[in-house]
């Protein structure tokens, strides 16, 4: 597995006239060595690949980083990394913009002087756009634990209890049966916060005739989860009906048409000129999805500025929503691997609307 990545990235390497790159992301960390540990960096050149980390790992970091020299470094990272230069005759090296910060880059700028630092974004997060095999069975898994999670939750709900009642029992549930964390902090928005796409859990109580929404995911075996579903506590009027009906035909509209070659601005539209038609398309102000794997927001984005072509593997949300101020808000969200000949869900939630 690692080799493979490795190997990927060389080629990358290479095309962008690089010889080496200094890599400081915890995620990309992880996915170029399978190192689980909180503390460490990625040297990688033509000929090697190596894991720099701290005394706390070095019985772990051999296990774990598999094709990888392990080296503990010096109390100052930069006098490892300067050796490391040295040997291999390097006076170049890219680094990820995006994961260092000014202040960061300029000590690293003193440290490694003679040496430039070459600035890359997104290098190792495209490689990541595309999930293997064992990456997919995971993804799998996290999204079954969600999606028994939501069923565990429909029986704990009910008027009188308070969001955060509900959130702390969902994220029980998915630590209890296997999940390292949520994947992010768990949305429970009820009645008039239904309205707020990420209105996180609170302490209003659940009353009745009213939406809650229920956006939450599971973090297992290093990956994320994600799925939206909104219920009807109480009576539904007429009005939660409509809302949630063209949401849901959004929703499945986009899911029965994404395929491999259309692009995330594409995709968008398949749910958006639906919500638009229905005259609701102030009401839907964020993209119908985003990519998800080690992080819950990944590329690609199902957005309208988005112009990446999906290929297969890609693991994306699909997500529209209606949201009304003062009334009440609908999302549904499913997650999906895109495949050779069109897409495969992997969250298996019923859709129907449910009334408790």
């Amino acid at each position: 597995m690692s080799n493979a990545r490795v190997e990927r990235l060389r080629k990358e390497l290479e095309q962008r006239g690089l010889e080496g790159i200094w890599i400081a992301s915890e995620y990309n960390r992880r996915y170029m060595t399978g190192f689980t540990g909180s503390a460490g960096y990625v040297f990688i050149t033509a000929d090697r690949a190596v894991l720099l980390t701290d005394f706390r790992y070095m019985t772990q970091a051999p296990e774990q980083a598999i094709g990888f020299e392990v080296l503990e470094h010096a109390p100052k990272v930069t006098d490892t990394l300067a050796s490391l230069l040295k040997e291999a005759g390097l006076s170049r090296i890219a680094f990820e913009q995006d994961h260092m910060s000014y202040g960061v880059y300029a000590k690293y700028g003193e440290a490694l002087d003679g040496v430039e630092l070459v600035p890359v974004s997104g290098l190792v997060e495209q490689l990541r756009m595309v999930k293997d095999e064992n990456e997919l069975a995971i993804m799998r898994e996290a999204a079954d634990l969600a999606d028994r999670t939501f069923s565990h939750i429909l029986s704990f709900i009910k008027p009188g209890i308070s969001e955060m009642d509900v959130a702390l029992e969902m994220e029980y549930f998915m630590r209890k049966h296997g999940a390292t964390s949520s994947s992010f902090d768990t949305i429970v928005a009820s009645g008039e916060r239904s309205a707020l796409p990420h209105g996180v859990a609170s302490d209003r109580i659940i009353g009745t005739n009213e939406f809650v929404k229920l956006d939450f995911g599971a973090y297992y075996k290093g990956y994320c989860s994600d799925i939206t579903r909104t219920i009807v506590v109480g009576e539904p009027t007429d009005r939660h009906r409509e809302i949630y009906n063209i949401v849901l035909e959004a929703q499945l509209h986009a899911l029965e048409h994404i395929r491999p070659g259309m692009t995330g601005r594409e995709a968008d539209a398949l749910a958006r000129d639906i919500i638009v038609k229905h005259g609701y398309g102030p009401q839907f102000g964020h993209s119908l999805g985003h990519g998800l794997g080690m992080e819950v927001h990944e590329y690609p984005r199902l957005a309208m500025s988005d112009n990446t072509v999906l290929t297969p593997g890609m693991t994306v949300t699909v997500e529209p929503g209606i949201y009304i101020p003062g009334f009440g808000g609908v999302r549904i969200e499913d997650d999906i691997v895109i495949t050779e000949n069109g897409i495969e869900i992997i969250t298996h939630s019923t859709k129907q609307l449910l009334v408790i």
